[in-house]
């Protein structure tokens, strides 16, 4: 089966069980101060499991956008480095809001990983909750005894309470729940050391590919537990790690929810994915940040330097420098991956097609502007991280740090990152010093000081400009204008050919200028 038949399967499997098929919510969230990406397939249901708003339906399903890149989710260092590691990712969900409970959703599950998918039981292994004193809650028996159904017990699993007990937050709907695991080991290993004994153990062959959740409990400010009055049901399966165990493969990257975008990587970079393990990190990290950052920008959150935006600028910026280092891209390369991520999710996902101009053309536009940092940034930290390397140390100071970012643009996390692959630690204590430095000058630098407007003559500026390059001028009132210790005059003349260029950025470089000139000449006339 192809990526786009799982999740079809998944979706058309629940319609089958009474659920509404509902639209993936937007990944970037603006109407909740709690969260600025949706990070769980939970997130736009908050409301109805809350009680504050009535389902159009008690049973729905979907598949759900999501991107956990901040917060205690934030596994953005390892992504491209290892295969099951991503930015934005999808989950497939099914949801009952007062009506079924443990009894169906168990059953169900089993039912489509098995009788569906075909996927073989021996390879299943499933988590209860195994009980808590100090909450005084009890083993979840009931689940323990449902599952006992399908699967024998050593295949039932005890588990605590950080794994298998559900919390929204603080207070709120929580309760038990229970994993489904997968081993996607060789015969041999099998043989050798029984999955039981690796569920839940970090190891990247036995994972985690469906979470039940049984909300039966609310949790009162007091930290007390009482009985909820309408139970919810809220299951989330990993998506791509669903297609990974069902195309047999080892690697998220090898399915072909990523191979359509690598092979594209390859043929527009002259490289072979499989051939070198630098390339294939370069190859991945590019593939799973292409589908981030296009899918916020559909989602209406362009890159920038506050908040969400920062967020998918930084993952913008991360693929680029891995285009650039590894795969030799000196030019704008992530937007001409597009057309390949919409042919293979704009069927799912119809806000990609109908944004595809628009995402590419603030891809392109951001990719070629940190191009032009990032070669001058690289090639000033080689120099940073040999003088400190020569000089015995392992910590990159934080002073050089921040002259990189101030002077330069060179981001600090960008530092960190290139550092981190050379050994080294960058002084974030020292960095943080010499920005707030920064902060205390342009604070005392912004404090000006002007004297009243001195008239000459009435009237008001006339622009020529659209005629002449040139105009001689009277001046119709000047004042004194005194910032720090530089002394200078605005003046208002009656006509003018001058005119802000690019938005007046051409204008503060052609000041900047004139202010240093006549530096230079109070300079001479003194000596």
């Amino acid at each position: 089966m192809t990526a786009n038949e799982i999740r079809e399967a998944y979706k058309k499997f629940f319609e089958s069980k009474g659920h509404l098929i509902v639209p993936s919510a937007p990944m970037v969230i603006k109407d909740d101060p709690t969260l600025m990406f949706t990070n769980a397939g939970m997130n736009q249901f908050k409301d109805i499991i809350l009680g504050n708003t009535e389902p159009k339906c008690r049973r729905q399903t979907d598949s759900q956008k999501c991107l956990r890149v901040s917060g205690k989710h934030n596994d953005l260092e390892e992504v491209g480095h290892d295969t099951y590691h991503h930015t934005m990712f999808e989950m497939l969900g099914n949801w009952s809001f007062g009506d079924y409970f443990k009894e169906e959703a168990i059953t169900w599950a089993y039912e489509f990983l098995v009788d569906v998918l075909k996927i073989n039981p021996e390879h299943l292994y499933v988590t209860v909750f195994e009980g808590s004193k100090e909450e005084g809650l009890e083993r979840d028996s009931e689940a323990a005894a449902i599952w006992g159904r399908f699967f024998p017990e050593s295949h039932i699993i005890n588990g605590n309470k950080h794994d298998n007990f559900w919390e929204m937050g603080d207070t709120g709907p929580c309760g038990p729940c229970s994993e489904i695991h997968i081993d996607s080991r060789t015969p041999e290993e099998r043989a050798a050391v029984p999955g039981a004994e690796l569920v839940n153990k970090d190891n990247p062959q036995v994972i985690e590919i469906w979470n039940l959740v049984f909300m039966q409990y609310n949790r009162k400010a007091d930290g007390s537990l009482e009985p909820l009055p309408h139970k919810v049901i809220d299951t989330g399966m990993g998506f791509e790690r669903l297609v990974r165990v069902m195309q047999d493969k080892h690697s998220n990257y090898d399915t072909d929810v990523f191979q359509p975008i690598i092979k594209k990587i390859g043929e527009l970079s002259g490289y072979t994915y499989g051939e070198k393990e630098e390339t294939d990190v370069a190859m991945r990290v590019v593939a799973d940040h292409l589908r981030a950052i296009a899918f916020s920008i559909a989602d209406g959150q362009l890159p920038s330097n506050a908040k969400a935006g920062y967020v998918i600028r930084r993952i913008l910026r991360r693929a680029v420098r891995y285009a650039y280092t590894f795969l030799g891209q000196r030019e704008a390369f992530l937007y001409r991956l597009l057309p390949t991520l919409v042919e293979e999710m704009g069927g799912a996902y119809p806000e990609l097609p109908a944004q595809q101009t628009l995402i590419g053309r603030v891809m392109k536009e951001e990719e070629e502007s940190f191009l032009r940092t990032l070669s001058t940034g690289i090639s000033l930290l080689e120099g940073v991280i040999e003088q400190t390397v020569k000089a015995g140390s392992d910590t990159v100071d934080g002073e050089k740090a921040f002259t990189l970012f101030d002077t330069y643009g060179f981001p600090l996390d960008l530092t960190q990152l290139i550092c981190s692959e050379k050994g080294l630690k960058v002084d974030e204590a020292g960095f943080n010093a010499e920005m707030q430095k920064q902060k205390e000058r342009a604070r005392n630098a912004a404090a000006v000081e002007t004297d009243d407007w001195v008239v000459l003559a009435e009237g008001e500026t006339q622009f020529v400009g659209w005629d002449a390059l040139e105009a001689e001028s009277r001046i119709l009132r000047y004042r004194r204008v005194q910032q720090k210790k530089l002394t200078y005059y605005e003046l208002v003349l009656d006509s003018t050919p001058f005119y802000a260029e690019m938005g007046g950025q051409v204008g503060d470089l052609r000041r900047e200028a004139r202010e240093q000139s006549a530096h230079t000449s109070h300079q001479e006339t003194a000596r």
